[in-house]
């Protein structure tokens, strides 16, 4: 199965209580709308190679970032944001691939 990242792109939504578990995981502060924002421009700058689907979720590493995202295959809803290292999305990367 081809990941369509256009796709996740285009229905990505979030549930009220992913803002303050994304804020938690990240250590931030930030507003609806900044973590918004930064989920949309993390998905778009993220190369389609760090796009993978495991069960029922997307996982979109970015390396830049350092941020893992999680989103439900079905709902496209954003599940959580996780902080990743660099030697961790590398280690992934050589085993799913």
């Amino acid at each position: 199965m081809s990941i369509d990242k256009s796709e996740i792109i285009a229905n990505i939504c979030y549930t009220e209580l992913v803002y303050s578990r994304i804020n938690k995981k990240l250590k931030t502060n930030l507003s609806v709308f900044d973590i918004e924002r930064k989920i949309l421009h993390i998905l778009e700058e993220t190369p389609l190679s760090y796009f993978t689907k495991i069960g029922k979720n997307f996982y979109i590493s970015n390396i830049e970032n350092n941020i893992k995202i999680t989103v439900n295959s079905h709902t496209y809803r954003v599940i959580t944001a996780d902080k990743i290292d660099k030697k961790q999305i590398t280690f992934q990367k050589t085993i799913l691939h």
